[in-house]
């Protein structure tokens, strides 16, 4: 007789032990635990805030502008979002945040340099900016190797463009003028004058100004005081020749 085929019986899986869901549940409850004690605490807070290198932004309105206060969340904004809230201040060029926990937060600030002063109507002198922006300056503090800027309205576009110019040209080709005052044309809307502390007379254009400017120190420095042009074309007149009433045979041209 032919055998009967029977089935094989299947093993019965295992049965999962509830201990182990027990205990991976004790562990998450544990370490939510931990995450509340430790937002709670104050080793998640800020407890100490240190600026440097500012010198024309005060710390009140620094701290103002990243929302920052000892005891705030040490986690809750990044490093990178303050450097970018500290940016939008108009005297700030660039700031680095670091953040070391715990705790501890320290801001680099650089700011836009001075590149002139400026005699405002009511009488005081403020400074200004390498960006334009104007700044009160410290009691006490006097300019140092700067001009100043007299007879420009507040808001003269030509003023920014200005300090523009005087921050992108080295200090010891500028350290000799003492006043800058606009001067405009129809053909050099940006002319302006600028008077030396060497008693020169210097007429150019803020466009030019940039490019004229070793050329406006060497005559600064070897010739005898008079008027210099720097525009398209260069002349110098020194004020011997204008009282002594001579042909202009000592003038010298510089294209």
């Amino acid at each position: 007789m032919p055998k009967a085929n029977v089935p094989v019986l299947k093993e019965p899986a295992p049965k999962k032990k509830s201990g182990r869901k027990i205990k991976t549940i004790l562990i998450l409850l544990f370490l939510a635990l931990l995450c509340v004690l430790f937002f709670r605490s104050s080793l998640s807070k800020i407890s100490v805030i240190t600026f440097d290198g500012n010198e024309y932004t005060t710390e009140t309105e620094l701290l103002g502008a990243t929302g920052l206060q000892v005891g705030s969340p040490f986690f809750a904004v990044s490093a990178d979002h303050i450097a970018r809230r500290l940016e939008e201040i108009p005297s700030v060029k660039q700031a680095e945040v670091d953040k070391t926990f715990p705790g501890s937060v320290t801001i680099h600030i650089e700011e836009y340099p001075i590149a002139a002063y400026v005699l405002a109507e009511d009488g005081k002198l403020h400074g200004l900016l390498a960006n334009g922006t104007r700044i009160d300056l410290k009691d006490g503090s006097m300019p140092v190797d700067k001009p100043i800027l007299t007879g420009w309205k507040d808001d003269d576009e030509g003023l920014v463009k200005l300090c523009q110019t005087l921050s992108q040209i080295p200090d010891e080709l500028t350290a000799d003028i003492s006043e800058i005052v606009p001067s405009p044309t129809l053909s050099y809307p940006d002319r302006i004058k600028l008077y030396t502390r060497s008693k020169f007379e210097i007429i150019s254009a803020t466009s030019l100004l940039a490019q004229k400017a070793e050329y406006m120190n060497e005559i600064l420095q070897t010739q005898d005081p008079g008027k210099l042009t720097m525009l398209d074309a260069d002349s110098y007149v020194p004020y011997s020749t204008t009282e002594d009433g001579d042909d202009g045979q000592n003038d010298t041209t510089h294209d």
